[in-house]
């Protein structure tokens, strides 16, 4: 296992996911009437930690913010398919002596999240419980399957950010002769997107003199997409997302948010906003 490197746009991801997880452990936390219970789940955890690629600092990561946040959660499913991620998770877990947390309502799964938020997690965060939940999906690419999107919208119990990553869909996906793409990606970008209609969205003959196939801008994918999040998921809030940028301006991912409560996406947009040209 090594310390994955990351660059100041993935910073600038973990202070508006603190940022809001914070908020929304508060909030939580005062619903009395009726009590609620409320839980973290990160499907892509890591190692706890992360290497600054511009400094060479250590960054904590996404699980350990948030067991650092107070109130705390009243439970936290942290998910990694990496052995050696989960070991050294577990390892971070345990060797910390004072917190807002309770170390046993700490879960670390070495498992396919695909799989596991579907079979295991999510029925513990059901609406009719009074559970609620706090979902990061934040995979390096798109090695997600849209039904744990789907899933999550029609429980109404959770939120989420997403990770919408165009770069790998324009490096492994979208090239401009879509006929030479891998058929292993094609299957890839159906399980992530749902189905086929990502490619009515990504080429388009409309505007060429000649017929030929273009490939699409990165803010029209975004675009279709925020939409599928609302009508086919059916969360009832997706804020504009959220683009996440190199160096050099280009755009790596997006990041979604999409809940069921707007108040949560009230705040989220004035985080995005806050950070949106940073």
């Amino acid at each position: 296992m090594s310390l994955s490197e990351i660059g100041e746009w993935s910073e600038v991801k973990l202070d508006i996911i603190k940022e809001y997880a914070t908020a929304y452990s508060i909030i939580l936390d005062k619903q009395k009437r009726p009590e609620l219970k409320h839980v973290y789940i990160d499907a892509f955890a890591g190692a706890g930690y992360h290497v600054s690629k511009k400094e060479g600092y250590l960054i904590w990561g996404s699980p350990l913010q948030a067991l650092l946040i107070d109130p705390p959660f009243s439970a936290y499913h942290l998910i990694d398919l990496d052995q050696g991620n989960t070991e050294v998770l577990e390892l971070q877990v345990k060797s910390r002596t004072s917190g807002p947390y309770d170390p046993n309502s700490v879960y670390i799964y070495n498992a396919d999240c695909n799989k596991i938020l579907l079979d295991k997690i999510f029925p513990l965060v059901r609406y009719k419980d009074f559970k609620r939940g706090l979902c990061l999906l934040d995979p390096f690419g798109i090695h997600l399957d849209w039904e744990v999107i789907y899933q999550a919208g029609q429980m109404r119990s959770i939120e989420i950010f997403l990770n919408f990553s165009v770069y790998d869909m324009n490096r492994n996906i979208l090239h401009r002769d879509s006929s030479k793409v891998d058929k292993k990606q094609i299957d890839r970008m159906n399980k992530y997107w749902g189905d086929e209609s990502w490619k009515n969205v990504a080429y388009s003959t409309e505007g060429n003199l000649f017929g030929l196939e273009e490939k699409t801008t990165n803010d029209v994918l975004a675009r279709t997409f925020r939409q599928r999040l609302k009508k086919v998921a059916g969360f009832s809030y997706v804020p504009e997302p959220i683009p996440m940028k190199n160096s050099k301006g280009a755009i790596l991912y997006y990041l979604f948010f999409a809940s069921h409560k707007p108040v949560a996406a009230k705040i989220v947009t004035a985080i995005f906003n806050k950070y949106r040209n940073r």
